[in-house]
């Protein structure tokens, strides 16, 4: 990976940063985080700068990102700015050392709060704001104070109508209030240093992919049987009717990217699961016992239940 000479310069990385630091500017913010490639998003502990993947550097690396993920995580303008409002939120709480507050730790908790391997979700709760997906901001007190400092710098967020009525509105207020005493001044923590650089990784690309697929995979139980023969059949009179397996191969694409919109997972967990029910339904010997205009959407709702289910058991891997 350090033979791919790939710089953030030239690229359409350095227009998002510049579309970032516009945003910061006109919240009156003069802070200059540093950025640097890496192999995925991270902000390092008490570093102020934000590390960003190699593979936006480059459409091919992209491309490749997509083959192996399924996905390509900050590929649009859209995502990319939002990865990078969230990590701000990280690189200026550093930057000032904001963490130690009163009441930064009284409305988010402590930043020494040990992150967990899985977190449990909670969709219904208006105590943190929604930025990234999969309610991130539940995650950890860091992951909550750079979420909401996200959705106030959005410049389309209109934060303080789409939260009045919930508490986490006063995260917000509070995040206003502590970036009009920040704007203007100078960074306590100026270093420029850059943990794990693109230049310094020697892997290759597939060793790379190995590790983030299995980083990314799943634990799901084996527990798919009962619910695959209640939507499909292997009764006689359906023998003839579209193999079950087959069906399910057709429709994946669309029903994992729409899951994952759904429920905030990852598409590689989703087609990981996926995997899983098609080899259950060859060995079941299942076929369709409805029209596949019914079958598709029940199919989704099924996969969308054993996703929230798996989210809401407290399993949710959190993404470090």
């Amino acid at each position: 990976m350090c033979d791919l000479g790939m710089s953030i310069e030239g690229t359409v990385i350095e227009r998002r940063i510049r579309d970032l630091r516009a945003e910061l500017a006109t919240r009156g913010l003069t802070f200059r985080s540093h950025f640097w490639l890496s192999d995925d998003w991270f902000t390092p502990d008490d570093i102020p700068g934000v590390a960003i993947p190699f593979y936006l550097a480059h459409p091919r690396l992209a491309r490749l990102e997509l083959a192996q993920l399924l996905e390509v995580e900050g590929g649009t303008k859209a995502w990319c700015m939002r990865i990078l409002r969230h990590e701000m939120g990280h690189a200026i709480d550093n930057a000032y050392c904001l963490q130690r507050r009163r009441k930064r730790q009284k409305l988010f908790g402590l930043s020494s709060t040990p992150y967990p391997e899985y977190y449990t979700p909670r969709p219904h709760s208006k105590s943190f704001v929604l930025h990234l997906d999969s309610w991130y901001a539940q995650s950890h007190p860091d992951e909550d104070f750079a979420e909401t400092f996200a959705v106030w710098l959005d410049p389309r967020s209109v934060w303080a109508k789409r939260y009045a009525d919930w508490p986490a509105l006063k995260k917000l207020d509070y995040m206003d209030a502590l970036m009009a005493q920040t704007a203007g001044k100078d960074p306590l923590v100026t270093t420029q240093r850059m943990v794990e650089p693109l230049s310094s990784l020697r892997k290759t690309l597939r060793q790379h992919y190995a590790e983030k697929r299995k980083r990314y995979g799943l634990e799901y139980p084996d527990f798919y049987d009962r619910d695959l023969r209640q939507l499909f059949s292997d009764a006689t009179e359906h023998a003839r009717n579209v193999p079950a397996a087959k069906f399910l191969a057709r429709v994946r694409r669309d029903v994992r990217r729409l899951v994952a919109r759904w429920t905030g997972e990852y598409q590689y967990r989703i087609d990981q699961v996926l995997n899983d029910m098609i080899a259950r339904c060859e060995v079941l010997g299942l076929h369709l016992s409805t029209p596949e205009d019914r079958a598709k959407p029940d199919f989704m709702v099924l996969l969308t239940v054993q996703t929230m289910n798996y989210l809401h058991g407290g399993r949710h891997r959190i993404a470090l």
